[in-house]
């Protein structure tokens, strides 16, 4: 697994994060995902979400974010 950024922050996401989720929902040409939510934060900046009820996630598709969105779904898994 390859990741380019030095510091990845997972954490559940807030009602502060809503515009962002859209943001980056548009970004990926997906539904943002609703309820709770994992967010992966890399330099400050939400770079991938994943629900934690459905197997859905959302990525920049401009950022190397596979090794990101891996990280997502082993917590999400770990979470249920």
């Amino acid at each position: 697994m390859e990741t380019t950024a030095s510091h990845i922050s997972i954490r559940l996401a807030t009602h502060d994060d809503d515009g962002t989720l859209l943001r980056l929902a548009a970004l990926d040409s997906a539904p943002a995902p609703r309820g709770s939510v994992l967010v992966a934060d890399v330099g400050g900046e939400i770079v991938a979400a994943r629900s934690l009820t459905k197997p859905r996630s959302i990525a920049d598709p401009f950022r190397p974010t596979a090794d990101i969105s891996e990280l997502l779904d082993l917590r999400a898994r770990h979470a249920a």
